[in-house]
């Protein structure tokens, strides 16, 4: 077995945004959380608004400018409705050089 090769495993202080503050041990420092057994809903019986720390408003300004994929495809759809719904020039067909032929023939068998 090779030393040295774990991390340090010391005690560290754990915050709530409650104000609790307890100790435990960790190899990642102090930590500050949101919710811990003081006011979590479960142990005390009664509901708190969990979003204390503003994370729906921090959710909505990072994504604020963008778009989900089905509601962009769903507005090129919408513009593709449009432009077809827009009037479409006449397009009048050529005839092909054959049919003068084939007209011919047609006056021939009708002649004869």
């Amino acid at each position: 077995m090779r030393a040295d090769i774990h991390p340090k495993y010391a005690e560290a202080e754990v915050t709530c945004s409650c104000g609790s503050v307890f100790k435990t041990q960790s190899t990642g420092g102090d930590m500050h959380i949101e919710l811990c057994n003081e006011c979590h809903p479960f142990f005390t019986g009664r509901q708190k608004l969990v979003d204390t720390g503003g994370r729906v408003e921090r959710f909505r300004r990072r994504y604020e400018g963008t778009e989900l994929k089905s509601s962009a495809k769903a507005k090129a759809e919408a513009a593709d409705e449009v432009v077809a719904e827009e009037p479409a020039e006449e397009v009048v067909a050529e005839e092909p050089a054959d049919a003068d032929v084939t007209e011919e023939a047609a006056e021939t068998t009708d002649e004869a």
